[in-house]
């Protein structure tokens, strides 16, 4: 009887630091939403969490490793990914530049509706972070299907895809960002307007169609 005891407190024991670790892990992206990258202290997750901060330590070893653990589980552009292969699934119909077109859109999307990456977005461009490389390798595997595809389409065409493609996300991330961090217009375009975003994405599009009809 004894030994079964033993076993059934060793057993809680365990659970309860995989909850609490799960918990901690959790409140990394909350501190995140909440207060940007420059907020993930021991401090703030911890207390995020409602654990003692020595936990942080003791459970991963150091807050790097405790945010590195919620990054590595994350996946930021699987529904961009999803869209792209449905593409992939009807070339008959479609071709790269309604393929690029989703990606772009989708990406303005996604980045407008979720908070938290556009906390990614603002991280990635503000200082050098072996995980923020991470995130961005994982972008860059989504975009390489994409140039896969238009490389067999456009191969006797001067055409450069994926620098027209890298100013074209560029300006996505940047006037999402800009909608919603300031309260000022850019161009006179209001982007957190519906309208404002309805001639960005007009704009998108319009500006494929010439580099696709280019000589």
């Amino acid at each position: 009887m004894a030994i079964k005891q033993q076993r059934k407190k060793y057993s809680g024991a365990k659970h309860d630091r995989e909850r609490t670790m799960n918990k901690m892990i959790i409140s990394v992206g909350k501190v995140l939403e909440e207060k940007g990258y420059t907020g993930l202290t021991v401090s703030n997750i911890s207390k995020c969490a409602g654990v003692d901060r020595k936990l942080v330590t003791m459970y991963f070893g150091s807050v790097e490793k405790l945010i590195e653990a919620y990054f590595m589980g994350k996946d930021y552009w699987s529904p961009a990914t999803i869209g792209a292969m449905e593409f992939f699934g009807n070339t008959q119909k479609s071709g790269s530049r309604e393929l690029l077109e989703s990606l772009l859109l989708t990406q303005l999307i996604l980045l407008q509706k979720n908070r938290e990456l556009q906390k990614i977005v603002a991280w990635q461009i503000s200082e050098r972070s072996e995980l923020m490389a991470h995130v961005a390798r994982e972008r860059e595997k989504m975009l390489a299907l994409f140039f896969t595809f238009a490389d067999r389409e456009h191969r006797e065409k001067d055409l450069d895809l994926r620098a027209i493609s890298a100013i074209l996300l560029s300006g996505i991330n940047y006037l999402v960002l800009h909608s919603v961090n300031t309260n000022s217009t850019i161009c006179e375009i209001d982007v957190s307007t519906k309208e404002g975003m309805d001639r960005i994405r007009a704009a998108v599009s319009k500006i494929l169609e010439w580099t696709y009809s280019a000589r």
